[in-house]
């Protein structure tokens, strides 16, 4: 008898008339890449079913928008209840269920933040909510009328039959984040005095009536779940109490209570929605917990999950009866099938870096730092074996080299990796000593150990390859990934300085006073750490400050109260995580970051810097640290390109990116290779 190591994990779940294998879902996730007329592309097929293949026991389609002309946000989100998107919708459904797992979608709607650019031509630009007020943007936003409200909860009712027709088998309606049903439950934005507003019974008609209406249309084997805020964490929003409340209200009308938190148009709480790297693993969980002690309907947590033993620990100890995951079944679509296997060591860690949500965002399509099959799915699953085996030489152990020589042997080449320090993990390893960078170590030694469990490569650690040696080594393919090295601004007196990667790593090397030169992701997160530790921190950017989007206000139009004003940064950072930068500024009195600003001099005294007037001044400081980037070991990765017939050059040493950059290229030549 096989006995489970995460046998929680691996309980059966009854819900409604389905049967989950597993409690582990996969939370909303549009699918950005749609067609030019809003509908889901076969692309979309296979980034669902990736996951469905990977063991989730329910994989949820996001963004089913119901009211396809005046209910969206942005461009990205599909016209939900229209006919012509059937055979697509359809086609995402078979590709999910035929893996065993449930069929669900995401039933939403904008309400009061719906976009009037996508309206139809010669539409009135106006919004609809429960209240009026003017949005930060300068659209008018109308208080609905009872006969709207009504229109409304009858176009529920009608996706969830059109979701069923189309072979979905399990409904979520989106009641938090700040999206149209959420509206109407938070007394911030529902300010009215009729039926549907006032009191927490008046502001939860709207979603009852909703369940209501649905139940009427699917009956009871098709299970509802639904997504609730637990707590906003904006200014005068709800706090867990009324969340408990409001999950009462909901306790034994809906089949799952899926508890969430924030709220997605306020950039405070939106960072409790999408939890940033410099919160904890389950954020959120005491939302859900306190939740489920007042409810007997089962209840689902989300928010940063990634170590199965604490997600076994979270429903053992009956804190929860579901996890749900977002951002880690990108970064490992095969984790419940590891859960089921007992294989933690293999799981690939979600670092939070909001790679995938910048470029869905921005590019449309998904992509994972951790997981180079993300936005190439259908490729990693059907690309078919290497006609030829090669001998491969990946020198640099660094996440792209790692990447690489996981996936050319997984591919059944022969592999030999080499680095010349004693670990693997490259030059991210200065971070390790960084509390907020603790996921990010976790992937990095994840990788490590799938690269040195795996049979087919051969890893040399303490070893500087050279040129001569590897030309002696008779490989078919070598691929140099030798890194970078930082760059020192040509300034008088900078060898006075600090380089940011040595404090990363020894930080007494930092005195009480820190001027840090360059304002980019390295210069700003390591003044945050040093100023963590209460180091007094200026970090100094010659760049402009971006002006930040303000909040939008609640519907009354009063403007927040008590919201911490967000620091104004440089361009260039990932979505997501220059708010979260922005926020974590904020709370720390002892550092101030100075844009404009150029750095002039060193001094023993500190950095002269010339500000926005032209004046020159003295910034005082005990330690002055350069932070100003990478520069390529181009030349150095050149220097092997004789030395076996095939050669690929990847990462840092190329032109310095991110980790997403190296894993994609490095994973890329891998699965090109062997086909000559």
């Amino acid at each position: 008898m096989f006995t489970l190591k995460y046998p929680h994990l691996n309980e059966p779940l009854r819900l409604g008339g389905n049967m989950y294998q597993n409690r582990l879902f996969a939370s909303p996730q549009d699918y950005p890449g749609l067609t030019a007329e809003g509908f889901l592309t076969e692309e979309a097929s296979y980034f669902y079913e990736r996951k469905a293949l990977g063991g989730f026991s329910s994989v949820c389609v996001g963004d089913f928008m119901l009211d396809p002309d005046f209910g969206r946000s942005h461009p990205f989100q599909m016209r939900g209840l229209d006919p012509r998107g059937k055979v697509n919708l359809t086609r995402v459904a078979t590709a999910i269920k035929r893996h065993g797992a449930a069929a669900s979608i995401e039933l939403n709607g904008a309400g009061d933040i719906a976009n009037p650019m996508l309206y139809p031509a010669g539409s009135e630009p106006i919004a609809y909510g429960p209240s009026a007020y003017i949005r930060h943007d300068g659209v008018e936003v109308r208080e609905m009328t009872e006969e709207q409200i009504e229109a409304m909860i009858q176009r529920y009712a009608d996706g969830a039959a059109f979701a069923v027709q189309c072979g979905y088998n399990h409904l979520l309606i989106h009641g938090g984040h700040g999206w149209e049903i959420h509206q109407f439950m938070s007394p911030t934005s529902n300010h009215r005095t009729d039926r549907w507003g006032g009191s927490l019974e008046n502001r939860m008609r709207l979603p009852l009536a909703i369940i209501d209406a649905i139940r009427k249309e699917v009956g009871r084997r098709v299970p509802i779940e639904f997504r609730m805020s637990g707590a906003e964490f904006i200014p005068n929003g709800y706090s867990l109490d009324e969340g408990v409340a409001m999950a009462q209200l909901l306790d034994g009308k809906v089949d799952l209570i899926h508890v969430s938190a924030g709220h997605h148009e306020v950039t405070e709480g939106m960072m409790h929605t999408h939890p940033t790297l410099f919160m904890p693993d389950g954020v959120n969980l005491n939302l859900a917990a306190e939740i489920k002690k007042h409810v007997k309907t089962p209840v689902a947590t989300v928010g940063a999950h990634t170590a199965l033993d604490a997600m076994e620990e979270i429903l053992a100890s009956g804190q929860a009866d579901v996890i749900a995951l977002g951002r880690q079944s990108l970064a490992d679509p095969d984790l419940p099938l590891k859960a089921r296997l007992g294989k933690p060591e293999d799981v690939t860690t979600c670092m939070r870096c909001f790679n995938c949500f910048n470029n869905s965002v921005v590019d449309g399509v998904f992509y994972c730092a951790a997981n180079p099959e993300i936005g190439r799915e259908e490729a990693a699953m059907y690309t078919p074996a290497p006609r030829f085996s090669k001998k491969v030489l990946v020198i640099g152990g660094g996440p792209g080299g790692m990447q690489c020589a996981l996936t050319a042997a997984q591919r059944g080449h022969q592999v030999t990796l080499v680095e010349k320090t004693n670990r693997l993990g490259g030059c991210l390893l200065c971070e390790e000593g960084v509390p907020f960078k603790a996921n990010l170590m976790r992937y990095l030694k994840g990788l490590a150990g799938k690269v040195q469990r795996e049979p087919g490569i051969e890893v040399i650690t303490n070893f500087e390859a050279t040129p001569g040696w590897a030309a002696q080594q008779n490989a078919d393919v070598v691929v140099t990934a030798v890194g970078s090295k930082p760059f020192i601004i040509p300034l008088p007196g900078i060898e006075k300085a600090q380089i940011a990667d040595d404090v990363y790593m020894k930080p007494e090397l930092a005195g009480q006073n820190v001027v840090i030169i360059g304002g980019g992701l390295v210069g700003l997160e390591s003044g945050i750490f040093l100023a963590q530790q209460g180091r007094d921190v200026t970090v100094v950017e010659a760049a402009p400050a971006t002006v930040a989007t303000p909040p939008a206000p609640p519907a009354s139009g009063e403007e927040p109260k008590g919201m911490p004003g967000l620091m104004h940064l440089p361009a260039g950072f990932p979505l997501v995580h220059g708010d979260a930068l922005s926020l974590e500024l904020a709370k720390l009195p002892n550092i101030q970051v100075l844009c404009s600003t150029k750095a002039v001099r060193v001094e023993d005294t500190g950095l002269v810097v010339c500000g926005p007037d032209g004046a020159e001044r003295l910034i005082e400081g005990d330690t002055v640290i350069c932070a100003a980037g990478q520069s390529p070991l181009w030349d150095l990765g050149q220097s092997f390109r004789l030395c076996a017939p095939e050669f690929y050059q990847i990462g840092d040493c190329v032109a310095p990116a991110n980790i997403y950059e190296a894993t994609s290229k490095g994973y890329q030549i891998a699965m090109d290779l062997g086909r000559i």
